[in-house]
């Protein structure tokens, strides 16, 4: 009953919250992304009755043909300049916008961050390359074979980077966070930074979109089950930004994806932190559950604390 009540007491609050905001609408391709087609419907609700209830509301399923980008300002005492982009999963397939995009845009907002929401490019049919890693699908790789929702990441990094002057934000504390598949768009991000994987548009595309810092929540894709990492993200450098990473032990999609990338990371020397949990699954965003898992919301306040991007606690 305890937890009910707690799970109550949170989506009031962040929904509340989430009324107050006042987002602001980026323009993230003035002439249309890469290769798009201009006949494709822009948003596709997904979600259907049979879809699974996490802590006691069903999740909102989106498809996504034309990308967008919608800024949400932290307020109050503690706002600070750091912006972190939000990647939400769905297996690249669609977008759970409201679990893991919408309600991490104010639970950032609450601890003083700003957010910046990403509606990237998802098919609405889960590719076949899509599948966990495996040692016998060597060719595994987003970057490979579905470049859109990577060339749209790196462009909408770039674009808080180029206006972050205009819209009073750090230019050098720019995060971002993904799930699941948003996970391992993220920390494509974090290792392809160098080159676009499109070509140049403006100048919000020759600043870098290297993000300063990342965090993975129950990342996807990640590592194969010899053990190592998924081709795209071999070779882990010192120059990868600072990384949170937590994960449950029954993830059925294999706690081994935030393992062996930490790992690969702490090889490197990059400052990386890892919380794995007993329990907990796969898909909570942040709805608190009965699950250690679902506290990670905490521990990535503590670590964001410990960087500097927001204030210490006032007593």
């Amino acid at each position: 009953m305890a937890w009910r009540w707690l799970t109550f007491l949170f989506a009031s609050a962040v929904m509340v919250h989430a009324s107050n905001l006042v987002p602001t609408t980026l323009e993230l391709w003035p002439h249309g992304p890469p290769g798009a087609a201009p006949s494709a419907p822009a948003e596709t609700d997904a979600t259907t009755p049979a879809d699974r209830i996490v802590a006691g509301r069903r999740v909102e399923r989106r498809t996504h043909t034309r990308p967008s980008l919608t800024l949400y300002r932290s307020t109050g005492p503690q706002a600070s300049s750091a912006t972190i982009l939000v990647c939400p999963g769905g297996a690249y397939r669609i977008l759970a916008i409201d679990l893991e995009g919408r309600e991490v845009c104010a639970w950032l907002n609450s601890i003083g961050i700003n957010a910046a929401l990403l509606k990237y490019r998802v098919p609405g049919i889960t590719p076949a390359h899509y599948k966990l890693a495996s040692d016998e699908d060597p060719q595994n790789s987003a970057q490979g074979k579905y470049p859109e929702a990577l060339q749209d990441a790196q462009r909408a990094l770039g674009v808080l980077r180029a206006k972050a002057q205009a819209l009073q934000l750090d230019p050098h504390r720019i995060g971002i966070l993904g799930f699941s598949a948003g996970g391992h768009l993220s920390a494509l991000m974090s290792g392809q930074s160098l080159a676009r994987s499109y070509p140049l548009e403006d100048d919000a595309d020759r600043v870098s979109c290297r993000p300063d810092a990342t965090l993975l929540i129950y990342p996807a894709y990640l590592a194969r089950k010899s053990g190592v990492l998924a081709d795209e993200l071999r070779g882990a450098k010192a120059g990868f930004p600072p990384t949170f990473l937590t994960m449950a032990e029954d993830d059925p999609l294999w706690v081994g994806n935030a393992l062996y990338y930490y790992l690969a990371l702490e090889g490197a020397a990059v400052p990386a932190e890892l919380h794995l949990y007993p329990s907990g699954g796969h898909g909570y965003g942040l709805r608190p559950t009965n699950e250690a898992a679902t506290t990670w919301p905490r521990r990535a306040e503590e670590w964001l604390r410990s960087l500097g991007w927001i204030g210490p606690l006032t007593q």
